[in-house]
C-alpha cells in the first residue's frame, strides 16, 4: 500500500470529499507546498459574517504582563493563509517558526493584538494534522510518544510546556482530524491512492477562492483519475454504504476519551489559566454523517466546560471556511472576536 507522509492541510482535502463524491474519487495526504494561497481576494468576502469586523474596543484592555497560548491543529495554525512558517524535517515539518511568527491574519494574531500583546505573550502552537489523541499524549511531556502512521505525523516540542505553564488563557481548537485524517486514508485505500496530483492540487492553495475556472480546474483533475470498477465501488461503500458512518462514530469516541484527558494535563501544568475549548465548524455540512459528528463534538466540549472550573466553551456556528476548508480571513476575524469576548477581564 502507498502511505502518504504528510500533510500541514489535511483539513483541506475534506472539502474535496464533497467535490470529488460524483466522480467517485477522492485523495490521500500530500506533503504541504513551500507556500500557501493569497488570501488577499478573501479581505473583501463576507462582509456579512457575525463578528466578522476586526476586534474592537469592548474587548479586554490591553495587558502586556498577559501570556496567550492557542493548542490545536492546522486551522490554529493559519494554514490557508499568507506566510503560514514551517521548515522541512525529517518526518513531515517543523513548526516551531509558526509559534511566534504566525500569519498576522490569523486569530491568534488578532486576539494577541486585542489584548494588547506582543508575540513573545501570544503564542501559536497550531501543529497541522495533529489529533486529540496526539495533543493528550504531547501534554505530558511536549513529545508524541511516537509517530502517528495515519497522519504521518511526529511533533516534539518540550518548549511547549513552558509555554503553557505561563500562560494566563489558553484556547483549544482539536478534534477534527480525528475524523478527516482516517476518513482520507481510507478513500486514499478506496482509489488505489491514484488521486495525489488532484490531492497536491487542491491543498496547494490555489483552489482556496471558489470561482468557475477553479471548479473546472477541480473537474479536470478528477476526468484523469481513471478509477477501476473496482475503485469506484470502494469508494462508493466507503462514501454511501456505512463506511464513513464507522469512521466518524470512532472519531467521537476518540474525543470523548481524549478531550477530558486535555483538559486534566491543562489544568495540572497550569492551576490557573482560563481554558477557553473552542468549538466545530462542520466543513463538510451536507454529509449527515459529519454533521452529526460534529454536533456531538460541540455538546462535549460544552460538558466539559460546565464541569470543570474555569474552562469556558465558545462556540463558533459562523466561522466562515474557504474550500480548503480552513478558516477565511473573515473567518478569523469571527473566531478572534468570540475569543476576546470570552477571555476575562
Amino acid at each position: 500500500m502507498k502511505h502518504p507522509r504528510f500533510t500541514a492541510w489535511l483539513c483541506s482535502a475534506a472539502a474535496l470529499v464533497l467535490l470529488a463524491v460524483p466522480a467517485f474519487a477522492q485523495q490521500p495526504d500530500a506533503l504541504p507546498p513551500e507556500q500557501t494561497a493569497p488570501a488577499a481576494q478573501e479581505q473583501t468576502a463576507e462582509a456579512a459574517a457575525p463578528d466578522a469586523e476586526a476586534p474592537t474596543a469592548d474587548t479586554p484592555a490591553a495587558d502586556p504582563q498577559r501570556t496567550y497560548v492557542a493548542l490545536g491543529d492546522s486551522i490554529v495554525s493559519g494554514v490557508g493563509l499568507p506566510d503560514f512558517k514551517y521548515t522541512a524535517a525529517a518526518i513531515g515539518i517543523d513548526a516551531a517558526p509558526n509559534f511566534e511568527g504566525y500569519p498576522e491574519q490569523c486569530y491568534v494574531s488578532l486576539v494577541g493584538k486585542g489584548l494588547g500583546l506582543d508575540r513573545q505573550h501570544a503564542i501559536n502552537l497550531g501543529l497541522p494534522g495533529l489529533t486529540t489523541g496526539d495533543l493528550a499524549d504531547m501534554l505530558h511531556t511536549g513529545a508524541m510518544p511516537q509517530m502517528n502512521q495515519q497522519a504521518g505525523t511526529y511533533y516534539v516540542y518540550p518548549q511547549m510546556l513552558d509555554y503553557l505553564k505561563r500562560a494566563d488563557v489558553i484556547s483549544v481548537q482539536i478534534g477534527s482530524n480525528d475524523a478527516l485524517v482516517p476518513a482520507l486514508v481510507a478513500l486514499g485505500n478506496a482509489t488505489n491512492w491514484k488521486s495525489e496530483q488532484l490531492v497536491a492540487t487542491m491543498v496547494s492553495g490555489v483552489l482556496r477562492e471558489p470561482s468557475f475556472e477553479n471548479l473546472q480546474r477541480l473537474n479536470s483533475d478528477l476526468s484523469r483519475l481513471r478509477l477501476t470498477r473496482e475503485e469506484k465501488q470502494a469508494t462508493t461503500q466507503l462514501l454511501l454504504g456505512g463506511g464513513t458512518d464507522a469512521i466518524c462514530e470512532q472519531a467521537y469516541q476518540e474525543a470523548a476519551v481524549h478531550m477530558p484527558q486535555v483538559v486534566a494535563e491543562l489544568r495540572a501544568l497550569n492551576p490557573d489559566a482560563q481554558i477557553i475549548l473552542l468549538g466545530y465548524t462542520n466543513p463538510v455540512p451536507l454529509l449527515p454523517e459529519w454533521t452529526q459528528l460534529f454536533r456531538r463534538l460541540n455538546a462535549l466540549s460544552k460538558s466539559l466546560a460546565a464541569q470543570n472550573e474555569n474552562v469556558t466553551y465558545v462556540p463558533i456556528p459562523f466561522a466562515m471556511t474557504a474550500t480548503d476548508a480552513h478558516p477565511t480571513v473573515s473567518g478569523h476575524k469571527y473566531i478572534a472576536n468570540r475569543i476576546l469576548r470570552a477571555i476575562k477581564k
